[in-house]
């Protein structure tokens, strides 16, 4: 079961392994990789596609993931993940640094079935990402520990074979311009984190899958089962 369940269940929220912050809101970006907009036979958009994911998708390296019921079609998306540490409204590019706790990496889950019947209606994407223990997330390192923020490798393995490869260098929109973004939407508060997108090479799971996520080689790494 994934812990983030038990924190739910006493009235705690999840913390964010590494930092001493406890998650508060969860943004997304979609189709941030050129590749991956393509694979998915989606135009490349202009401005950043954000969604939400509630509290209850955290969970934790060496977690299982158990595959909803609602879903035959659970697909995996390797994402770099920035932690916000200090509140801010309308950030400038040149001061989002300052506003960055941590790098980790997750996995943003998708019940792809259900997303594509929410995209030919025209509703959201809410319950194809929502479902518990869809958003795993890996330790988070400080800044400083990160040699070039816009210059970051990220591979996903499914059971020992690389699937996903991506660099942040590749991003649509980088990770400056998606805080300096959203910070003029919603104020931005310690605890934020935000999925970057994801790389091309996205696909299917099925239980007894083992997939494991590395940033930079190693600087993080996320193992999940899925069951």
């Amino acid at each position: 079961m994934c812990r983030a369940f038990l924190y739910l269940a006493s009235m705690e929220k999840p913390m964010i392994p590494g930092l001493d912050l406890p998650v508060r809101n969860i943004y997304c970006i979609g189709r941030n990789y050129a590749q991956h907009a393509k694979e998915m036979g989606s135009p490349v958009p202009k401005i950043p596609l954000v969604f939400l994911k509630p509290l209850g998708t955290i969970c934790y390296n060496g977690d299982s993931i158990s595959l909803p019921p609602q879903s035959n079609d659970i697909h995996f998306e390797a994402e770099i993940v920035v932690a916000i540490s200090k509140t801010g409204k309308n950030i400038s590019h040149g001061s989002t640094s300052e506003h960055i706790g941590g790098i980790g990496i997750g996995i943003d889950f998708t019940a792809r079935d259900i997303q594509k019947i929410a995209k030919r209606q025209g509703h959201p994407w809410s319950i194809a990402k929502g479902f518990d223990g869809f958003a795993p997330i890996s330790s988070f390192v400080t800044p400083d520990k990160v040699q070039d923020i816009d210059n970051l490798d990220i591979k996903l393995f499914q059971n020992g074979f690389v699937k996903q490869h991506g660099n942040s260098s590749e991003m649509i929109f980088p990770i400056s311009n998606l805080i300096n973004f959203l910070s003029q939407i919603y104020t931005l508060h310690p605890g934020d984190l935000i999925f970057t997108g994801t790389p091309e090479g996205v696909g299917p799971v099925n239980p007894g899958d083992k997939l494991e996520v590395l940033l930079d080689n190693g600087i993080q790494s996320l193992s999940v089962d899925i069951k």
